[in-house]
C-alpha cells in the first residue's frame, strides 16, 4: 500500500513570486533547508538537515528535478535514509501553481509511502509540511521583490 501527502496552500502573491521562492537557490534554502538545487532538468541536488539516527536518517535528502513548467509545476525525487546507499524513503515531490483571484493555490503531493517502514516518515512529513509552509509564507511577505 502506498500513501501520499497532499496539501492545498493559498497565497496572496503572484505565481511569479511563488515560483522564485520553490526554484531560487537561497530562497528555497531559507525556507525549506539548505540545498544545492537548481531549477535544471535532471539536476541532482541534497537538503541538508539534522540527522535522526533514531529514525535511521542521515540528515540528507537527495533529489533530482523530474519536470519542470515554469512557474506552473515543479517535479523531484526525495529520497531518504540512513545514507545514500540505504534509501528508506523513496518518495517525489510535485508542486502545482495556479492563479488564484490576486495570488496563487499551491498545490504540494508527495507520493510514494509505501509499507510500514515509511509510516512514520509519511506522519511526521505530512504535520511537517504544514509547519513549513508557515515559514513559506513569511518569507514570502517579507520579501521585497
Amino acid at each position: 500500500m502506498s500513501k501520499s501527502i497532499t496539501h492545498s496552500f493559498y497565497f496572496e502573491h503572484a505565481p511569479e513570486k511563488v515560483w522564485k521562492h520553490l526554484t531560487d537557490t537561497k530562497l528555497l534554502g531559507d525556507w525549506l533547508m539548505p540545498t544545492d538545487f537548481k531549477a535544471e532538468m535532471g539536476h541532482q541536488f541534497q537538503f541538508k538537515t539534522k540527522p535522526k539516527t533514531k529514525f535511521s536518517f542521515d540528515g540528507t535528502v537527495y533529489g533530482e528535478v523530474l519536470e519542470i513548467i515554469p512557474q506552473h509545476k515543479l517535479v523531484y525525487t526525495w529520497q531518504g535514509g540512513s545514507s545514500r546507499e540505504n534509501i528508506t524513503l523513496d518518495s517525489v515531490v510535485t508542486w502545482t501553481l495556479s492563479p488564484k483571484g490576486n495570488g496563487t493555490e499551491l498545490m504540494l503531493e508527495q507520493s510514494g509511502f509505501t509499507g510500514i517502514k515509511n509510516y512514520l516518515a509519511y506522519v511526521i512529513m505530512n504535520m511537517g509540511w504544514v509547519k513549513i509552509s508557515k515559514r513559506l509564507r513569511k518569507q514570502m511577505d517579507e520579501a521585497a521583490f
